[in-house]
């Protein structure tokens, strides 16, 4: 059984920062496109950064360059997600999703292009 499972967030101060971790199980994890998406109250899934099978090319939100940075760790089958200088517009579920496309183009934020997706984990920025 296939299964994606995030944890690492919560509530924390703007400025502040958290990491969210993705365990992956059920897949051959080091041959998955791995991505992180998120979605706000009210608003479509967006896709946040992903990464490609040896954390060798990464891509980002333009709004998140330099302050989020995703990386793998494919002896541990664990994608992460640092996040710093968080602002409350960061608040959202943050889900973690896995592709076996190559995603080297712009299309790496298209939800439809992933396989697999976890159930999320909530992250509040707020005062």
């Amino acid at each position: 059984e296939v299964q994606l499972d995030e944890s690492g967030g919560g509530s924390v101060q703007p400025g502040g920062s958290l990491t969210l971790s993705c365990t992956a199980s059920g897949f051959k994890f080091s041959s998955y496109d791995m991505a992180w998406f998120r979605q706000a109250p009210g608003k479509e899934r967006e896709g946040v950064g992903r990464s490609s099978l040896s954390a060798d090319s990464t891509r980002y939100a333009d709004s998140l360059k330099g302050r989020f940075t995703i990386s793998r760790d494919n002896a541990k089958n664990t994608l992460y997600l640092q996040m710093n200088q968080l602002k409350p517009e960061n608040t959202a579920i943050y889900y973690c999703a896995a592709s076996d496309h190559v995603l080297l183009g712009a299309n790496w934020g298209n939800q439809y292009e992933y396989n697999y997706w976890g159930q999320g984990t909530q992250v509040a920025v707020s005062s």
